[in-house]
């Protein structure tokens, strides 16, 4: 089924149901649908037709979403672009997607201004006065009725660029099936109901994002945005709209618990919260279950390539793990190896680390990224698609991942996962947060070095080291040699640590 018409089957369903809720105004389905028709009508007039890319910098808000689901009924692809990036990175996605049109606002208008086009887009300003025309010139030229095109649930329904940690992003096509599948498996997996609603948290440029959006559509539910969202703001609007899912990354469920102000609002609505993008440290997983009180909990491991990894709806009783394969995902451990020439069937045994594979022919799973045949042969081999992730499987063939092949750091010649020494130094009680890195080291090939931003500053580097020494989990080559404390860890828009940025800070630090 292609995007399109789960929209229309939406409206349908429950025209004079709230879709959408953004500050005072309620949108229900059949006035979103009507603002949706105008859009689409008035993007086809100015000649966007089928897989032409719509680039769109915009923050979550009502003309968002209906621009999403305008291209979707044009058989357009919706290309959402971070207003993070850097010039240089937006200048990339730029030249990479070759948009025919491009749509801004007033805090993305830098990025768009100083932005060199081969062929020149048509621009859309949100604001009065900017760009070709005005988001609201574009809805008035339009009609409230529009027949959506034919389109084959094989062809691409979105882009999204992936924001890696090294190199340039890479442009992930996803079709209609790529995404109607996801959605489906979404809502199975964090057992969504018919009615549910949710806080537009995670932006459209992001695989998160996007999933919300269609789980919300295909439940007739209410989807809730705020276009600057804080954590007061997000707690009010919990609250006020009796919002019953969320789905975030685990900073933002750590800024959320952690507001002042949390105490003074009922969030008892709030059943069912899941998360992605990083590790959820043990005690982050504690204090969700004991200020949210949820009935469903699930840790979502995935990509934007092919959404489901696997998923674990049980960490009260295994905290960090990330679960069993997803509905329509086969899953390996091959042995790791970093200069790719590991196969499909080079599995290592029961207990050891080894590299998590997925199999690439789920209806979840992309087809290769846009313009970068070298990329694609590298990450899917033998229609397996391999993350770069670390895992181990316990006794009951439950996955925890352990870290990177990249960042995998070896000492005293035994390979270590910054992630496990990071959930060790996470549990002291004066650590608000840790991350981990290798350093080139004479005598150990390499030292642990470990970055600490403390929740108490009285702690110390002996009062760590005698932590650390204590630690049942923690043998004498993974103890960290060396601490620095730092206001911050440097993270990616998903929440992913950006370890180079470490290194960075410690040869400062040394010079």
């Amino acid at each position: 089924m292609n995007l399109g018409t789960v929209f229309e089957c939406a409206v349908s369903r429950y025209p004079t149901h709230v879709a959408l809720v953004q500050e005072n105004n309620r949108y229900t389905y059949a006035q979103l649908n009507a603002e949706v028709n105008r859009v689409a009508s008035s993007l086809q007039r100015l000649g966007v037709t089928r897989r032409d890319r719509v680039m769109v910098l915009l923050k979550n808000r009502k003309e968002a979403v209906c621009l999403f689901w305008a291209i979707q009924k044009l058989g357009a692809i919706f290309t959402p672009i971070s207003m993070r990036l850097s010039p240089e990175d937006t200048q990339y996605c730029i030249n990479d997607s070759e948009p025919k049109v491009v749509v801004y606002e007033s805090s993305s208008r830098r990025s768009v201004q100083a932005a060199k086009f081969s062929d020149r887009p048509i621009f859309i300003g949100l604001e009065k006065g900017e760009g070709d025309l005005s988001y609201e010139e574009l809805v008035k030229r339009g009609t409230s009725t529009f027949e959506s095109l034919a389109v084959d649930d094989e062809e691409i329904a979105l882009m999204l660029y992936t924001s890696g940690t090294t190199g340039f992003p890479k442009g992930v096509p996803r079709s209609h099936k790529n995404e109607y599948a996801s959605t489906i498996a979404h809502i199975i997996q964090n057992t969504y109901e018919t009615f549910e609603s949710t806080l537009g948290v995670m932006p459209l440029y992001h695989t998160m994002g996007v999933r919300s959006l269609l789980a919300i559509c295909v439940l007739n539910g209410k989807y809730v945005v705020a276009p600057d969202l804080d954590p007061y703001t997000a707690l009010t609007l919990l609250s006020s709209e009796r919002i019953s899912c969320l789905y975030m990354i685990p900073r933002l469920y750590h800024e959320l618990l952690e507001d002042r102000s949390f105490s003074q609002f009922d969030l008892s609505a709030l059943r069912k919260i899941g998360y992605a993008g990083a590790p959820m440290s043990e005690a982050l997983t504690q204090k969700c279950f004991q200020r949210l009180r949820p009935k469903h909990f699930v840790n979502h491991y995935g990509s934007t390539e092919i959404y489901t990894f696997t998923t674990c709806a049980i960490l009260d009783k295994k905290p960090g793990c990330a679960g069993k394969p997803g509905i329509h995902q086969r899953m390996r451990l091959v042995t790791p190896d970093p200069s790719g020439g590991s196969t499909p069937q080079d599995e290592v045994p029961d207990g050891q680390i080894g590299e998590i594979i997925i199999h690439a022919g789920s209806d979840e799973a992309f087809k290769g990224y846009w313009n970068r045949p070298d990329a694609t042969r590298k990450a899917i081999r033998n229609q397996w698609y391999y993350t770069g992730d670390l895992g181990i499987l316990d006794e009951d063939g439950d996955l925890y991942i352990v870290g990177r092949i990249d960042e995998m750091l070896i000492s005293g010649g035994e390979n270590i996962s910054p992630v496990e020494i990071e959930e060790v130094l996470a549990s002291h009680p004066k650590v608000a947060e840790a991350a981990v890195i290798g350093e080139e080291d004479d005598r150990w090939g390499q030292i642990v070095v470990a970055f600490i931003v403390p929740s108490d500053h009285t702690v110390s580097v002996q009062e760590l080291d005698q932590f650390c020494k204590r630690h049942a989990k923690m043998s004498t080559t993974k103890r960290p040699r060396k601490y620095l404390f730092v206001e911050e860890i440097p993270k990616s828009p998903a929440g992913k640590v950006i370890r180079r940025e470490l290194r960075g800070l410690s040869e400062r630090n040394d010079a």
